[in-house]
């Protein structure tokens, strides 16, 4: 039997994945052409943040001028670069021609009649002026960031290194909330100006294309099922899976699917919602249409109040404001369980 193609972990590179094809291009591009050195990588859960800078990853990885160093924000980033670069073999050798001495950081890179560096930030440098020589570029990857002392150290020490024209590279990934309070850290003016993906909807004709292929449908019927998605990333892995469980029959699908989406998604986004959004959410779901002058009428919101929730929550990638005036859910099924979970 088949294996089913649909992957329901969030951050694991599914067998059945859909390209960001332009922001890939993107970042691809900035980063060979040295244009750019660092992007950040936002969206809610389940938009495929994790999934999409393992891409990047993986494809400048197949380079054999990239070291790509995969961290998380909870270590000490400075010291794992240096103890990840000097593990290699290859870049071992650089370290040691060069004379970088490692083993006051406990790290197994001791050369004779050199003298220790003490400093984390001496020692990155030297590093990386050996690889420039040798045409190496090294891409640190850092999934889910969150404002730690040990990460603002770290962005502080990555723009010195930067200034310095050395080929370093970095790709972030994190919700809203925690890289726009990195980004506003008064001593990292840097990254507020460094370029950030924000990850939106998938394209519902490639996946109607998918799903139609997978399941041997009519085109109808996977547009149906690619519009019950949204395009949100997670919901299309979700709704694929027990699709693929049942057969083929989405409609006997949609349960386990909606079930699914509510406890692994939706339970953790309601429960970090202020008062106030969750007021504004719920009387975008008693508005028809989602007219503006509408939910500010029924919420009694002045113009500012509304602006604040509107943008806020658009940030947050809860709702779409693309259209003039209006404002919807982007998350499928989400109207329905602000619904059963919104008590005044």
């Amino acid at each position: 039997m088949k294996k089913n193609p649909y992957n329901m972990i969030f951050g694991k590179e599914p067998p059945e994945m859909l390209s960001r094809v332009v922001q890939r291009t993107n970042i691809l591009t900035s980063f060979q052409d040295e244009s750019q050195q660092i992007y950040m990588i936002t969206g809610i859960r389940g938009s495929g943040k994790t999934v999409f800078m393992t891409d990047i990853a993986k494809t400048l990885a197949k380079d054999p001028s990239w070291v790509v160093l995969e961290l998380a924000p909870s270590q000490d980033i400075p010291k794992e670069i240096a103890a990840g670069l000097a593990s290699e073999n290859q870049l071992a050798k650089i370290f040691q021609n060069a004379s970088i001495n490692l083993s006051f950081f406990g790290i197994g890179l001791t050369v004779k009649e050199s003298v220790p560096i003490s400093s984390i930030q001496v020692a990155l440098t030297k590093m990386l002026e050996s690889l420039k020589k040798h045409g190496k570029k090294v891409l640190i990857c850092i999934d889910e960031v969150i404002v730690t002392d040990s990460m603002k150290q770290f962005a502080s020490m990555f723009q010195i290194l930067v200034r310095q024209d050395l080929p370093v590279y970095l790709l972030m990934t994190g919700l809203y909330e925690n890289i726009n309070g990195l980004q506003n850290e008064k001593n990292l003016t840097f990254l507020y100006r460094a370029p950030r993906i924000d990850l939106k909807p998938l394209n519902l004709s490639l996946i109607a294309d998918n799903y139609q292929r997978n399941f041997n449908i009519s085109y109808e019927q996977a547009d149906e099922m690619a519009r019950l998605t949204r395009g949100y990333s997670f919901a299309f892995q979700v709704l694929g899976h027990f699709t693929w469980e049942n057969d083929g029959d989405y409609h006997k699908a949609l349960p386990d699917y909606r079930v699914y989406l509510e406890e692994y998604v939706y339970d953790k986004v309601w429960s970090e919602l202020a008062t106030g959004d969750r007021r504004f959410v719920h009387g975008l779901t008693e508005v028809s249409g989602g007219k503006a002058k509408e939910i500010k009428e029924y919420l009694s919101l002045s113009n500012g109040e509304y602006s604040v929730y509107r943008d806020r929550l658009i940030k947050r990638g809860l709702i779409n404001g693309d259209e003039h005036g209006v404002v919807r859910f982007v998350l499928p099924l989400f109207e329905e369980y602000v619904k059963r979970h919104y008590f005044e």
